[in-house]
């Protein structure tokens, strides 16, 4: 789900707000019934408020947006990719720490 610091992307926003962001962007694909996706939310909803201004984070339920996820070649989820410059510059697929993300986002975002 899409909270306040998160933005909920779709085919027709993905190149509006991922691919022309001046700021580097984390997208998570997940789906509803995925349990590890689950237990990401929160720390992307923490790591999004915590770079508010540096970096975004959008979310791609692949449910309802199959063709993007064929798209990018996600196969498992959650499937993280880091886009910077309108590129794919990280790839993470799994559950992983908030450190470990942090970690890329501030690498991404300096």
């Amino acid at each position: 789900m899409a909270s306040p610091n998160t933005i909920s992307l779709t085919k027709d926003n993905f190149a509006a707000e991922v691919l022309q962001s001046a700021q580097p962007v984390l997208v998570d694909f997940w789906a509803e019934w995925c349990g590890p996706c689950k237990m990401i939310g929160p720390v992307l909803e923490e790591l999004a408020t915590e770079f508010a201004g540096r970096a975004r984070i959008g979310k791609v339920n692949i449910d309802n947006e199959q063709e993007l996820a064929t798209q990018y070649g996600v196969r498992a989820i959650p499937t993280l990719l880091f886009f910077k410059g309108g590129q794919v510059a990280e790839q993470v697929v799994g559950a992983k720490s908030k450190k470990e993300l942090k970690a890329t986002l501030v690498r991404l975002s300096t």
